[in-house]
Parts: structure tokens; sequence; C-alpha cells
């Protein structure tokens, strides 16, 4: 006997292909979240290490800072006397195709190191190329400081060469950079204040380690092979 055909019948179809598929693409987030979760980070790490100087040898967890009402994180990185390099600074600006995050790393002098497209949906061959290594926007801006330079494209009176055919995409890149160097400009004491001298605190040394025990930073003094002095890194600096 055939099911008549009804309203009621249609939705009751229709509320069940829902449900269906609902559960399904539950489903399927259930299984691929944790893996893009762990892909994102991973890429956000090797970011971090592709823009800090080359002496950084380790990088404190992520940190956060408001300005002008928006929330920016970065992450410091020491070298391996425990004195403060850098830091990679965490922006976005809104390009032509959407927002475009990017990851900048700056050193202690304010000298930015190098510069990391993290995201971006710009058109393919044309603002896009941001993401290429030797793109001119990424060399207007390595190894220069912000400071020294107007953070604008060249066609409006800046020192930016920008993208070709990608002007609004261009002028976001130079943007979000500028931003990071304002974040940088504001956390300018905070990294003062986290670099340390160890001479100034420990005995004589060839070499100084350093290591995080609980939130603590301490680093180990050795000459010749053994430890002769440390100095332990909290509120407050005791040698």
């Amino acid at each position: 006997m055939a099911v008549k055909s009804s309203f009621r019948n249609m939705s009751l179809c229709l509320l069940v292909i829902c449900l269906v598929c609902s559960a399904l693409l539950a489903g399927v987030y259930a299984l691929t979240a944790d893996p893009i979760a762990k892909a994102a980070q991973a890429k956000n790490e090797a970011a971090i290490k592709e823009v800090l100087p080359s002496d950084a040898v380790r990088i404190e967890e992520e940190r956060s800072v408001e300005m002008d009402g928006v929330a920016y994180t970065y992450n410091l990185a020491y070298d391996q006397q425990g004195n403060t390099v850098g830091c990679a600074i965490n922006v976005s600006a809104l390009g032509f195709g959407g927002p475009i995050v990017v990851k900048v790393g700056i050193d202690i002098d304010g000298v930015i190191c190098n510069t990391k497209v993290l995201s971006q949906a710009e058109t393919p061959g044309l603002g896009a190329n941001m993401t290429g290594e030797e793109n001119p926007l990424l060399l207007s801006f390595k190894g220069r400081k912000p400071a020294e330079m107007t953070m604008t494209v060249k066609k409006d009176g800046g020192d930016v060469d920008a993208l070709t055919a990608a002007t609004i995409s261009s002028r976001a890149y130079a943007e979000a950079v500028a931003f990071a160097y304002g974040v940088f400009a504001e956390i300018a004491e905070e990294i003062k204040a986290a670099t340390i001298d160890p001479a100034e605190v420990l005995p004589e040394y060839d070499e100084v380690f350093t290591a995080d025990v609980d939130g603590v930073e301490v680093y180990t003094a050795t000459k010749e092979g053994h430890a002769v002095g440390y100095a332990i890194i909290g509120e407050s600096n005791k040698g």
C-alpha cells in the first residue's frame, strides 16, 4: 500500500534527513577537530621559530596585551644566557578577500626579523602572492626598523613596495605589520624588564644554562664543566 503524500509526511521526511545529516556532520567534526587543532598549533609554532632571531633558543608561552580595545597575542624569546632577544606577534588586518593573519618577529632593537602569513583568502596570483618567500611586501620590512620608515604602500606615500595589481591586499599587510610594531612599542618596558645580564649576578663563568622551574627562571653558571653559581629570576632578581 503506497504512503499517501502529504505535507505532514514530507515534513517528517525532511526532519529525518536533517537529523541524519546533522549527526554525520557532528561525527565528521568530532573526528577531524583534534587533528585540525594540532596542525594549526604545529603551523603556529613553526612560524614563531621562522620569524624570531637566530639566537632564540627558548620561547616563552603565549601572552596577550590589549591595545585600542583589541587583544593581541605574542611570545617572548630568549637566548642561551636568558636574555630577551625578541618577540613574535600575532596581528591581522582586513584584506580584499577577508582577514589576513600575520606573525611578525621583532628583535630587541626594534628591527623586523621576518614576517609569516598564517592565513589569507586573497586572489590567487595577485594578493595571495604575499605568502611568497621573496615577495616585495616581505622584503620591504625584513631587516628594517619600522620607527625609521613610513609603513604604508608607496602609492599612499609610504616605503612599502606593493604586490602587482593587489593594492588593497598590500595595504592590509602593511597595516598588520604596523599593528605589530604598535604592540612591540606597548610591551617595550616588559621586554626590557625581562632582559638580564647574568654577569651582573653570577660569578665568573664559561657558559650559562637556563631552565623554567614552576614558572621561575633558574640560571646555572658553569666553568670548566662544573656549576659555579645560580641565579633565580622571579619577581626580583637574586644571584
